[in-house]
């Protein structure tokens, strides 16, 4: 059973998530995880003038994903920040080239979940989350969220990202605060989750 965990990240916090999420996915008897990154669109000058080169530096090792590998998993969790409650170009820019998946029903019956990020606490964390709910359902999979079987979404001490749309977490408005402890935990069972419904669902 294959899981693909795809984001796009600026300043490494969705990255920091994605790493989360594979962790819990391959908590899954029988996951094969992959971890890949969405090409920037932003040219070097943008991202250096952003104050984010160092940052990207940190995870350019990541590989780069193709849609059209999406057809190889049993699951696909899809991670990327917020742009003014949407997604970042980027992503789009990925998911516009999945409609030769769409055409064949390449995806269909396949799970689909999401994982985000803000600068703040209600900074469109769900729109973008239902926003990639949009796009698996298009594409006929089956989304999953983050159920409240995970303790950590009813977390009233600290200030968190959760949500049972999926994992997220509240960067800061400088990108200063990296995922928490419980937004990691999250995550992690957003992964493990995924990849279980994944695996049953292959399993019929």
């Amino acid at each position: 059973m294959k899981v693909q965990v795809i984001f796009h990240s600026v300043y490494g916090h969705v990255w920091k998530l994605a790493e989360a999420v594979a962790e819990g996915a391959r908590g899954v008897s029988g996951a094969e995880v992959e971890v890949m990154q969405v090409r920037e669109m932003l040219n070097e000058d943008i991202l250096a003038k952003m104050g984010a080169t160092e940052a990207k530096r940190a995870f350019a090792h990541v590989p780069f994903a193709e849609p059209q590998r999406m057809a190889e998993a049993d699951a696909v969790i899809l991670g990327v920040g917020t742009r003014f409650g949407l997604i970042t170009a980027s992503m789009q820019a990925f998911i516009d080239a999945t409609g030769g998946l769409w055409q064949t029903g390449a995806l269909v019956g396949k799970v689909g979940s999401a994982f985000s990020s803000t600068a703040s606490q209600h900074g469109g964390q769900e729109t973008t989350l239902v926003r990639l709910h949009t796009f698996f359902l298009h594409q006929g999979m089956v989304v999953a969220g983050c159920p409240y079987a995970a303790p950590e979404l009813l977390t009233m001490t600290e200030m968190t990202g959760g949500t049972p749309y999926g994992a997220t977490t509240v960067t800061g408005p400088r990108g200063e605060r990296m995922p928490s402890a419980n937004e990691l935990a999250i995550a992690r069972f957003q992964g493990w989750g995924g990849a279980g419904s994944a695996g049953r669902l292959a399993a019929t």
